[in-house]
C-alpha cells in the first residue's frame, strides 16, 4: 500500500513504462529478502538487490505485494539507484525517462503533472480545482503540485500509475498517480552518502543513516539533501544569473514495532527551495488583430526599447522587476499497520503545509509596465485514510477504505503597474498620430500617470473538504481468469472568496474606464458541493507464467471547482459571475494491455492501448485583460485522448542491457465551440454575429468573440514520445567499469490552451551519458546531460494585451560533472 504495506523491488528491468539501465548485482531472485520479514518501516521492505535477469519486480499498486508484470494496469517503477544514476532527482527530470508523463512548470506554484496529456489544465494554476494526477509521499496525498519540484530525498522507488485510480487510492485521481516511497528505518545499522559536482557551480549532497534504538522494537532513519547551482540565464540589467537551484530537504522517521503484527511509523519532513527564477523572455513575435501602432514592434519603438537579444538561446534577458520563487513545504505523518490474520488494517494520518513567496516580472521585458506581480500563498491540509485489505492469495481478495481530506489556502496578491503601462496597454486613438504617438495631446495612453501606480490588492481564501469510501474486489472465477470490480462514493465541498481592491497611484478607489479595463475591482464568494459515484471493472487472464492480459473500463469523476483567479469581465468591466464555478469532469476510460516476458525473463515487452473521453473537461483560458494574464476555468464540452504505449527491455547478461519505450498519444478537443481565441485572432474589435472576423494576424481587424477549436490538439502533450538507453560494463579487478546512455524524444506540442501558429514548442531529443567505476558499495562516475547542447523550450507564453510578443522558458543547456556515492 504505497508506503504502508510491504513492498520490495526485486529487479530493475523495464515495466509498463521502463526502468532504466539497472546496476547488475550478483543476487538471485530466490536470494532476495522475504517481503513479509522486511516490514521494517510501517510494513515497507528494505530495498533488496536486483536479480540479474529475472524481472520480478514486486509492487503494491493494488494495495498488496504482486509481481508488476502480473498487475493488470499500466505502471512503471524506477528504483532509487536508477534515479541517482540518471540524475532524475525530481519529477521534471523523471519525465525524460517516462514517455507518458508530462510535467509543465512556469514556476513551482504554476506546476502541473499530467499523464497521457490529462491531469491539470494547461496554464496558470487555479486553486479552486484539484489535480487529476495524485502525488503521494510515503502514502500521504500531497495537495500541491509544487511539491513535485523538490528533490527526491532518500528514495527507494517511484511508481507511476497510468489511468484512473479512484477505487484503490484515497484521493480520487482520474489520470493516474505518482507514488514516492522513501527508504524505511532499518534494524540493521546503515548509512549512505553521495556528493555531486558540476559546471554552473552545481553541488548536490545527499546523506542518510538508519539504526536501531531498541532491538526489534524501535528504529530511526534521518535523511538530508542539499542542492545548489548557478543560473543558466543572465540578466544584463542587474548582472545576476537567473534560473538558479537552491534546495534543502530533510526527513526523519521513527519505526515502532509494537509486536510482530503491529507497527507504527512516525515521519516528518521539512523542505525549502529558494531559487532565483523563474524566467520567460523574448522568443518571437507574431501579428495579432490589434492595430499596428499597438503591436509589439511599434510599442517597443515608442520607448526606443530593444531586447538584449532576439535569439532566446543566447540566454540573456533584461527583466526589471524583482524575481523570487521561494517555497517551503513540510509535514508529519503517522502510519499504522495491524495484521489481524485474514487481513491488514492500515491507518494513514497526516498534516502538511506549504508556503509560497514569489515575485514575478509579468510583462516579460525590461520596461516598467508591471512592476510588481506576486501572489504569496499559505496552504495547510489534513488527511486521514483507513484501509482494510485481505492477506494472502485467495480466490477472492478485497481492499476497502475511507478517506478524509481538508485543505485551506490563503493568498494575499499584489499587482502594481508602472510608468510604461499607459503607453503599452491603452489605446492611443486613431491615426494620424502626433509626435507623442497618440491621436491627441490628452490621450490617456500618452499620460503615464493614468496607470502608473495602479494597484490591485487581492485577498483570496479557499476551503476544500472531501470524503470518500472506496473498495476493490479481485475474484478468480477460474484458473488464471480474474474479475476485478471497484466502486467509489465521493463527496466534495469547495468554498472560497475573492476580493480585489484597486487603487490609483494617488490611492483613490475611483477609477476611470481605462483603469478598470486593466485592473478591475472584484468581489465574489463561489461555492460548490456534490456527491458522485464512480467505478471500474477489469478482466484479466494469465495465459502463462509470463504472459498476462487485461481489459479495463472505468467511469470516473473529477470534482467540480471554483474560479479563484479573478473572473472575466463583461463590456462594462464587471466580473461575469456566471462562470465562478465549473462543472465536474465525467470520464469514460477504456484500456487493454498485454504484458510479456521471454527467454527466462531476459526480454520484456509490454503493450497498452487506451481510449479516454472526458465530458465537461476543465480547461484554463485567458480573458484578454490588458494588464494581467488572468487564467480562469471553463468547461470544454468533450475531450478525447487515445493512444498506444509500448515498453521493452533486453538484458542478455549482467554485462549488457538496453531498453526502448514509446507512447503515441492522440489528445484532442472533440468539441469546444466557445473557446478563447489564439493570439493571431485576438486583440481586434469584437465582431458581431453579422460580421465576418478578419484573417489571422490582420492588424486592426475584427476578432471573433470566441473560437471553435473542436478537433485541435490539447496543449502540453506530444503525439510521439520515446525513451531509450542502456548500459555496458566490463570487469576491472573486483569491480566494473561501465558506460551508460539515456535518451529521450518528444515531438512538437502546443503551449497555448487554444493552439496558436506562434506557440508550438518544436520537438527535441536529449542525450545523457555516464561513465564510471563501481565496486561493492562504492560508485564513482562522470556524467553529461543534454550532451549535444540541444536548444529547446519547456514552454511558451503570450504577453498580455495581444501585443504579439511570445516569450519562452528555455530548457537547461549542456551540463556535466561527477558523482561519488558510498554505502556503509
Amino acid at each position: 500500500m504505497l508506503a504502508t504495506l510491504p513492498m520490495l523491488l526485486l529487479a530493475q528491468t523495464a515495466l509498463s513504462t521502463q526502468v532504466v539501465a539497472p546496476e547488475p548485482v550478483p543476487a538471485a531472485a530466490a536470494d532476495a529478502p522475504d517481503v513479509q520479514d522486511a516490514a521494517a518501516a510501517g510494513g515497507r521492505a528494505d530495498p533488496a538487490p536486483a536479480p540479474e535477469v529475472s524481472g520480478d519486480v514486486v509492487v503494491t499498486a493494488r494495495r498488496r505485494e504482486e509481481r508488476a508484470q502480473e498487475v493488470p494496469l499500466a505502471l512503471s517503477v524506477i528504483s532509487g539507484s536508477d534515479i541517482a544514476a540518471t540524475g532524475s532527482f525530481n519529477v521534471n527530470r523523471l519525465q525524460q525517462l517516462q514517455p507518458a508523463l508530462q510535467f509543465v512548470s512556469s514556476n513551482p506554484r504554476n506546476s502541473a503533472i499530467n499523464i497521457r496529456g490529462l491531469g491539470a489544465p494547461f496554464g496558470l494554476t487555479n486553486d479552486g480545482i484539484e489535480q487529476g494526477v495524485g502525488f503521494y509521499l510515503d502514502g500521504v496525498y500531497v495537495g500541491r503540485a509544487g511539491a513535485a519540484t523538490f528533490d527526491f530525498v532518500d528514495v527507494a522507488r517511484v511508481e507511476t500509475l497510468r489511468g484512473p485510480q479512484g477505487t484503490l487510492y484515497g484521493k480520487n485521481t482520474t489520470a493516474g498517480a505518482i507514488n514516492v516511497t522513501t527508504r524505511p528505518p532499518s534494524f540493521t545499522p546503515e548509512a549512505r552518502f553521495e556528493v555531486t559536482g558540476g559546471n554552473y557551480d552545481f553541488l548536490q549532497i545527499k546523506a542518510s543513516a538508519s539504526a536501531p534504538i531498541a532491538a526489534d522494537k524501535l528504529a530511526v532513519r534521518v535523511s538530508v539533501s542539499r542542492t545548489s547551482r548557478g543560473g543558466t540565464i543572465e540578466n544584463v540589467r542587474t548582472g545576476e544569473d537567473l534560473h538558479r537551484q537552491d534546495n534543502f530537504s530533510t526527513r526523519g522517521q521513527l519505526l515502532w514495532r509494537a509486536n510482530p503484527n503491529l507497527d507504527f511509523t512516525l515521519a516528518g519532513d521539512f523542505n525549502v527551495q529558494n531559487p532565483l527564477c523563474c524566467v520567460q523572455y523574448y522568443a518571437r513575435v507574431g501579428a495579432t488583430q490589434r492595430p499596428v501602432a499597438r503591436q509589439y514592434a511599434a510599442l517597443a519603438a515608442a520607448f526606443n526599447y530593444v531586447p538584449p537579444s532576439t535569439n532566446p538561446f543566447d540566454r540573456v534577458t533584461d527583466l526589471d522587476a524583482d524575481l523570487n520563487s521561494k517555497q517551503e513545504m513540510g509535514g508529519v505523518s503517522l502510519v499504522g499497520n495491524w495484521d489481524i490474520g485474514p487481513a491488514t488494517i492500515t491507518s494513514v494520518s497526516a498534516w502538511r503545509y506549504w508556503d509560497w513567496k514569489p515575485a514575478n516580472d509579468r510583462d516579460f521585458i525590461g520596461l516598467p509596465i508591471t512592476t510588481v506581480s506576486a501572489n504569496p500563498s499559505h496552504q495547510t491540509q489534513v488527511t486521514q485514510e483507513f484501509r482494510i485489505a485481505s492477506n494472502g492469495k485467495n480466490r477472492l481478495q478485497y481492499t476497502l477504505g475511507a478517506f478524509f481530506f481538508n485543505q485551506k489556502i490563503h493568498t494575499d496578491g499584489l499587482q502594481v503597474q508602472g510608468p510604461a503601462a499607459s503607453r503599452w496597454l491603452l489605446n492611443p486613438g486613431n491615426p494620424p498620430f502626433l509626435a507623442n504617438g497618440c491621436s491627441s495631446l490628452t490621450a490617456n495612453a500618452c499620460n503615464p500617470a493614468i496607470l502608473n501606480g495602479l494597484t490591485s490588492s487581492n485577498t483570496i481564501d479557499f476551503d476544500n473538504t472531501s470524503f470518500a469510501v472506496f473498495g476493490k474486489l479481485n475474484w478468480e472465477a477460474f484458473s488464471g481468469f480474474h474479475i476485478q470490480p471497484g466502486l467509489r462514493v465521493n463527496y466534495d465541498k469547495k468554498s472560497g472568496s475573492y476580493i480585489a481592491v484597486v487603487t490609483t497611484g494617488s490611492g483613490s478607489t475611483v477609477l476611470n474606464s481605462d483603469q478598470r479595463g486593466v485592473l478591475a475591482p472584484q468581489s465574489y464568494a463561489p461555492h460548490f458541493s456534490a456527491w458522485n459515484v464512480s467505478g471500474d471493472v477489469t478482466l484479466s487472464y494469465d495465459f502463462t507464467r509470463d504472459v498476462h492480459s487485461y481489459a479495463t473500463y472505468a467511469r470516473s469523476f473529477k470534482s467540480g471547482g471554483i474560479n479563484l483567479s479573478g473572473l472575466p469581465l463583461d463590456a462594462a468591466n464587471n466580473p461575469i459571475l456566471a462562470v465562478q464555478t465549473v462543472k465536474p469532469e465525467k470520464v469514460d476510460h477504456f484500456e487493454v494491455g498485454l504484458k510479456t516476458q521471454f527467454f527466462d525473463r531476459k526480454v520484456t515487452f509490454n503493450l497498452a492501448g487506451f481510449w479516454t473521453e472526458i465530458h465537461d473537461y476543465q480547461a484554463t483560458v485567458t480573458n484578454g485583460q490588458l494588464g494581467v494574464i488572468r487564467g480562469y476555468l471553463a468547461n470544454a464540452e468533450k475531450v478525447r485522448v487515445r493512444g498506444v504505449e509500448f515498453d521493452s527491455s533486453f538484458r542478455p547478461s549482467e554485462r549488457f542491457n538496453v531498453y526502448v519505450n514509446g507512447a503515441f498519444t492522440d489528445a484532442k478537443y472533440a468539441k469546444f465551440r466557445d473557446a478563447p481565441c489564439p493570439p493571431e485572432l485576438s486583440g481586434g474589435t469584437t465582431a458581431t454575429s453579422a460580421q465576418t472576423p478578419s484573417a489571422p494576424g490582420t492588424p486592426g481587424g475584427l476578432s471573433p468573440a470566441f473560437c471553435d477549436i473542436s478537433g485541435q490538439i490539447l496543449p502540453g502533450v506530444s503525439k510521439w514520445a520515446f525513451s531509450f538507453g542502456g548500459e555496458y560494463n566490463v570487469p576491472v579487478g573486483d569491480g566494473q567499469v561501465y558506460l551508460g546512455y539515456d535518451g529521450s524524444y518528444r515531438s512538437k506540442f502546443s503551449s497555448n490552451p487554444s493552439r496558436s501558429a506562434y506557440m508550438d514548442v518544436a520537438g527535441y531529443s536529449l542525450s545523457n551519458f555516464r561513465l564510471g567505476y563501481r565496486h561493492d558499495d562504492l560508485n564513482v562516475y562522470a556524467w553529461v546531460r543534454n550532451a549535444f547542447a540541444k536548444d529547446y523550450f519547456e514552454l511558451l507564453s503570450a504577453q498580455s494585451g495581444s501585443t504579439g510578443l511570445i516569450v519562452g522558458q528555455p530548457g537547461d543547456p549542456r551540463t556535466f560533472g561527477g558523482t561519488i556515492s558510498k554505502s556503509f
